[in-house]
């Protein structure tokens, strides 16, 4: 375990659906990585695309990671915008990292959302 960087749980829900133990309905997948529809999904397009490797955020890909994971991961997200017809119109990609981002589930993933216009990125507070 890294510095501020939890254990992965290899009972969480997106290693379970890797092992094929829950179904998704899957979107993309190659050696690297698996992208499926989001089953509570927050735009007219959201898919999140996961790497197969057992990293529970962005920091922990990028500092365990190959170089062969890393670019096969980013260009999974790119093939998965591609296959979604989501290229021409635009799309947005997030990630969450920690109790502060809201990250439900402690596998990277990134979400696609898209297929719509979409709002701002984030809400923005008035600090009094």
């Amino acid at each position: 375990m890294s510095a501020g960087i939890p254990a992965y749980d290899k009972h969480n829900i997106f290693a379970r659906i890797l092992r094929g133990e829950i179904p998704c309905k899957k979107v993309y997948e190659d050696e690297h990585a698996l992208a499926f529809y989001d089953i509570n999904p927050q735009a007219k397009i959201h898919v999140l695309v996961i790497p197969k490797g057992a990293y529970v955020s962005m920091a922990d890909f990028a500092a365990k990671a190959g170089d062969q994971e890393i670019a096969g991961f980013v260009r999974a997200v790119g093939k998965t915008a591609e296959k979604l017809g989501v290229v021409e119109s635009g799309y947005r990609l997030l990630a969450n990292h920690g109790p502060n981002s809201h990250q439900e589930v402690p596998h990277l993933h990134v979400h696609i959302f898209g297929g719509q216009k979409l709002g701002r990125m984030i809400a923005v507070e008035r600090q009094a």
